[in-house]
């Protein structure tokens, strides 16, 4: 579900020190049913188990594999581009406390690269050459006793190009991409809290 921006903007978040100079392009949020206080790395491996971008949507993995093609062809995806190349990363900025709560190097099933990790905040980053994107994702009381996953996208366009970018591609993130991310996360999320039930009732009966 799209919400307004300052759902995110009025929020206390760490990012918000680390990156006054990202615009928030995209709030969106996922309903995650019984999730508590401190669940935010719970969903996280959920969401890895649910296979990440991998197991996108018919529709998505086509548009992923068209804009690939189009910056192998364009150049936008050069290393020379990238993280620390023509741009800095975001960890450069941080305490070395937050720095600290993420190995950058480790394996993931998401084409972004991790910044940092909190009791409720996780960002990640990646860059090219249409643009520099944040990833946070943040875990949020629902004033039901409960939490629901609320993921924003910050962006720093590398110039008219990127600019020009993010117009064009703004439907599909609305009408496709988004829709399908959420299908697949609140499916992540249940399908972990069946689990957690079968092993309760195992339990119980052992």
């Amino acid at each position: 579900m799209r919400l307004p921006l300052t759902a995110h903007t009025r929020r206390p978040w760490r990012i918000h020190e680390f990156a006054p100079d990202f615009r928030t392009e995209d709030v969106w949020a996922f309903r995650t049913p019984g999730a508590g206080p401190g669940e935010l790395a719970v969903m996280l491996a959920a969401m890895r188990a649910g296979g990440g971008f991998a197991r996108q949507s018919p529709a998505n993995r086509f548009l992923f594999a068209v804009r690939w093609k189009l910056g192998a062809l364009l150049g936008w995806d050069r290393p020379e581009a990238g993280l620390g190349n023509r741009v800095r990363s975001l960890r450069e900025r941080l305490p070395r406390e937050l720095s600290e709560t993420v190995d950058p190097t480790a394996p993931s099933r998401l084409p972004f690269t991790p910044v940092y990790q909190l009791q409720d905040e996780y960002v990640a980053e990646l860059a090219n050459g249409t643009v520099h994107t944040l990833m946070h994702l943040g875990w949020v009381p629902t004033g039901n006793g409960e939490h629901q996953l609320r993921m924003t996208v910050l962006v720093k366009p590398n110039g008219l190009l990127g600019r020009c970018y993010l117009m064009l591609i703004a439907p599909f993130r609305y009408l496709i991409v988004y829709p399908a991310l959420t299908r697949q996360w609140e499916q992540a999320w249940r399908d972990h809290r069946t689990a957690v039930q079968r092993d309760g009732r195992a339990a119980g009966g052992a």
